[in-house]
């Protein structure tokens, strides 16, 4: 079970309790594809579905119950991600606190 935080009604998840939780997660990148493969890299088995009408499109193929994590370079517009999955119906969405930044200064994995 992930630990998680309530932080101005957005749920928040640590890097350092979401990387032994990653198989259970579907792990969503909302950033640009440039930031994706470049300097901060990106978690494996994350997909990138940059944020706007992409995003938009890819939660109505989604499942409303399946745990879904948002990704982005610090946490911000991985929060918007979240509410606005929230606002869509979404039961299970977490934020990754810290973004790519904090996963990379925590010295966890990233692919290129």
């Amino acid at each position: 079970m992930l630990k998680t935080q309530q932080i101005h009604g957005i749920t928040e998840v640590h890097p350092k309790d979401l990387k032994d939780h990653l198989k259970s997660v579907q792990l969503i990148d909302v950033r640009r594809p440039d930031e994706f493969t470049g300097e901060l890299g990106h978690i494996a088995g994350s997909k990138l579905v940059t944020l706007g009408p992409e995003l938009e499109a890819h939660m109505k193929t989604l499942s409303k119950e399946d745990p879904i994590v948002f990704i982005c370079r610090s946490g911000g517009r991985s929060g918007h991600a979240t509410m606005f999955s929230q606002d869509m119906g979404f039961k299970s969405v977490m934020n990754m606190t810290g973004g790519m930044i904090l996963w990379n200064e925590l010295g966890f994995p990233t692919e290129k």
